[in-house]
């Protein structure tokens, strides 16, 4: 099994990455032969496992890596990273007994995966589960998509770090400046997790902020989807005591029906392994 890491994955050429997959594989198999390799891709790949779009892995787009795979190892898969984690959290984490859930992966941007019914759904192109560009302030921030307001844009590490450094630079946030050595603009994320996590009345003021937009995505999709449960995965995930309990109280307040005010929101169980998981059980047992 093999999840491509965007961090690894960007240096690397067009055409060596298939070699670094078998070089992966090898290393994970210690040589042997495996049953099934699935890699799940940071993008939209198609339904022949082909990138097609990436901001993150600009240089891997129109790579055929499904076909070439599939050469190489016949029960093979290739998709959307979050998709196979949520495929993952239905199967063995979080959301496990679940016949309707969704996953919400919150990193640099967020992805994320829809369990319907019991089954994945992928879509009429393989592109579902894009949660992060769903704009929800068309005049609001850039993104790296090109378009304007994005919901990763607030609601993702990336957004959490944004927020945090609009507090710091207008002094609102000062032990967050602190654990970032004193640089406003050096704020991130985890700096603002963890001034929270001490009970720094300013940066859980910039938590109940963030919550509220991670909230408003949330309540969307709920009142789209009908879930049962929704997974908040990814590496903001790891501040859950401190970020979902508001999230779960703005999320009352914004879902449209009351019944799904009963939809339970909880962290992820299978932490960064969740992709890996995924692709490998989606390799093993195509027709999902």
């Amino acid at each position: 099994m093999l999840r491509a890491e965007a961090r690894a994955a960007s240096t690397v050429a067009p055409g060596d990455f298939l070699h670094l997959v078998e070089t992966v594989v090898a290393q994970v198999t210690d040589g042997a032969r495996p049953d099934a390799v699935g890699i799940g891709l940071p993008g939209l790949v198609d339904d022949t496992g082909t990138l097609r779009f990436s901001p993150h892995l600009p240089d891997l787009v129109g790579l055929p890596v499904g076909a070439a795979l599939a050469a190489a190892h016949p029960r093979s898969w290739v998709g959307n990273d979050a998709t196979a984690a949520a495929w993952a959290e239905h199967r063995l984490g979080a959301a496990a007994g679940a016949t309707d859930s969704l996953t919400v992966t919150l990193g640099t941007g967020i992805g994320g995966g829809i369990v319907a019914g019991g089954r994945l759904l992928e879509g009429a192109r393989r592109f579902a589960g894009e949660f992060g560009h769903v704009v929800v302030d068309p005049h609001g921030q850039l993104c790296p998509c090109g378009k304007q307001g994005c919901w990763e844009r607030y609601a993702s590490g990336s957004g959490l770090g944004l927020l945090g450094r609009e507090a710091a630079v207008a002094g609102r946030a000062p032990r967050v400046v602190e654990a970032a050595g004193g640089d406003p603009e050096a704020v991130r994320g985890e700096h603002v997790t963890v001034a929270a996590a001490a009970g720094d009345p300013d940066a859980l003021a910039v938590v109940d902020r963030f919550a509220w937009w991670l909230a408003l995505g949330l309540a969307n999709l709920a009142n789209v989807f009908d879930p049962e449960v929704i997974v908040l995965g990814g590496g903001v995930i790891v501040a859950g005591e401190v970020l979902l309990p508001p999230v779960r109280a703005a999320f009352a307040e914004l879902v449209e029906a009351a019944g799904a005010r009963s939809v339970r929101i909880v962290g992820a169980a299978l932490g960064e392994r969740a992709g890996a998981v995924g692709a490998a059980s989606l390799a093993a047992a195509p027709g999902h």
